[in-house]
């Protein structure tokens, strides 16, 4: 039996599909992957051992020309290799792989479509159910198998999209790397970098706009005014690089403000940290919760499906609107001079997120393949 991974950039199946692969390799599938390699971009991240990896030249607008070529590629891989099941990811790696599997899946092959979250949702912009919605809509007819993982996302294609349906709980939660890393040696860590009297939020993700990490900066100031010894760390690389560093100067905050870089290490971060926090616009399921979560760490998160999927306002987190500073500095706060309450949403947090491990994911997808 053969498998193609499809994405737009390698990474994106090197962090959300090894799970995958790995249960595929045990069921002795030959596992390929096209995808273009950014690998040297995300700081030491590695796809694990496939067959075949393609380096296909896609490129994030569905506009570029770019893509031209890479559908060219790719038509021409998946008509040559005749794989028993080709499996999509990404707006770009899902809209053109399952064009160019057209043919193919007449004579046998499958395709499933990994939606890490629909463009268009509820409270989405006109435009995004005009041009994104009729799509996936037309799309849908030549899937095989569509995977959401949000239950709106599962709603909303059960009743109008032409192919069968599934719900999966994320990409899973590594539970052995995060397992790996003891409150013990996360002191430690937290002690040899200066740390060991300061209180920790961090923050995982893109630094782009739809992450939007400079509202977060932008809370910093009045929450240090009550308690300068908060530090927030943000992980991640990405294009606002340069325009979060300059936020940071103007507001002096060069001393409270590190930028991690991409990290392949996170667990040894989440699991220093005091609380998380998230300000995304957009969110499907966030990996980055979903590991706080894990972790026992309460969390600030701004008011998107991907973050009401797992927060419950008051119980195990807060929910504020994205780009509401002063919403952002008092939740934060709330928690910084109240311990009980963070640890009780940790302790919840931890109960609720056992659906989305590693261990439990890889059963749903085990069923889908």
């Amino acid at each position: 039996m053969k498998i193609l991974f499809v994405a737009t950039v390698q990474s994106h199946i090197a962090q959300f599909h090894t799970g995958a692969i790995e249960l595929l390799k045990e069921e002795e599938f030959e596992v390929h992957v096209a995808a273009r390699n950014n690998l040297n971009e995300k700081n030491g991240l590695a796809l694990p051992t496939c067959t075949k990896v393609y380096d296909i030249p896609f490129d994030r607008s569905p506009f570029s020309r770019k893509n031209i070529s890479a559908y060219k590629q790719l038509k021409r891989i998946i008509r040559e290799e005749k794989y028993n099941i080709i499996h999509c990811n990404t707006p770009v790696g899902g809209l053109l792989t399952r064009i160019a599997a057209r043919k193919e899946r007449k004579k046998g092959t499958n395709v499933i479509y990994t939606a890490h979250g629909f463009h268009f949702y509820h409270g989405a912009p006109i435009k995004n159910w005009i041009i994104y919605y009729p799509i996936e809509k037309c799309l849908a007819k030549w899937t095989d198998k569509l995977v959401t993982i949000t239950n709106e996302d599962y709603q909303l294609a059960s009743e109008k999209f032409p192919c069968s349906v599934y719900h999966v709980h994320g990409v899973g939660v590594k539970t052995q790397k995060y397992d790996s890393v003891t409150i013990e040696q996360a002191h430690e860590i937290r002690r040899k970098n200066g740390w060991d009297k300061s209180l920790l939020i961090l923050c995982t993700g893109e630094l782009n706009a739809n992450k939007n990490q400079i509202t977060l900066i932008k809370a910093m100031p009045d929450i240090l005014r009550e308690n300068p010894n908060v530090k927030l760390l943000l992980a991640g690389n990405g294009p606002y690089e340069e325009n979060i560093k300059s936020v940071i100067r103007e507001l002096g905050l060069e001393g409270q403000v590190k930028l991690l870089g991409y990290r392949t290490d996170l667990e040894w971060f989440v699991k220093m940290s005091d609380l998380c926090v998230s300000a995304s616009i957009r969110e499907g399921l966030p990996v980055n919760v979903l590991e706080a979560m894990y972790c026992g760490k309460p969390v600030v998160v701004s008011d998107n499906r991907g973050h009401r999927e797992l927060i419950e306002n008051g119980k195990n987190g807060y929910i504020v609107e994205a780009r509401d500073v002063k919403a952002f500095t008092n939740r934060v706060l709330e928690l910084i001079r109240n311990s009980e309450e963070r640890e009780k949403f940790g302790e919840t947090s931890k109960k609720r997120v056992q659906l989305y491990t590693d261990i439990h994911v890889k059963e749903e997808l085990k069923l889908i393949y």
